[in-house]
């Protein structure tokens, strides 16, 4: 039995560090989605799992900008598990991505689609 636990730790880290190293590509005035992300990573139906790691990526080594990834709609739904809830979008508009009612203005312009990018 704590062999596969600890086999499914070790997916789950690896699966984190997947989100991670994607999540750090990310341009800087750009945003993603939690499913565009999974979907790069070969887990299309994985995007809560992304969520989940972004919002343990504050105990990651180096600078993991979280702040990045919104849902399908440009709406920052991950935005109570920053220091303070208005964090996020204070980081989005500080690079030029300005944010009305939680929700990413131009998303479709302001979109970088991680799998399209990297590949």
């Amino acid at each position: 039995m704590p062999l596969k636990k600890s086999l499914r730790s070790e997916r789950s880290e690896n699966f984190f560090q997947l989100v991670y190293d994607i999540t750090k590509t990310i341009p800087e005035g750009r945003v993603t989605t939690y499913g565009a992300i999974a979907r790069c990573i070969g887990s299309p139906g994985a995007s809560r799992m992304v969520g989940w790691a972004l919002n343990n990526s504050h105990t990651s080594t180096g600078y993991i900008p979280a702040h990045r990834v919104v849902n399908r709609n440009g709406i920052l739904t991950g935005k109570y598990h920053f220091r303070h809830p208005e964090l996020m979008q204070e980081l989005l508009e500080s690079e030029g991505t300005l944010v009305i009612d939680d929700q990413v203005i131009d998303f479709e312009k302001k979109f970088w689609d991680p799998c399209s990018n990297l590949i």
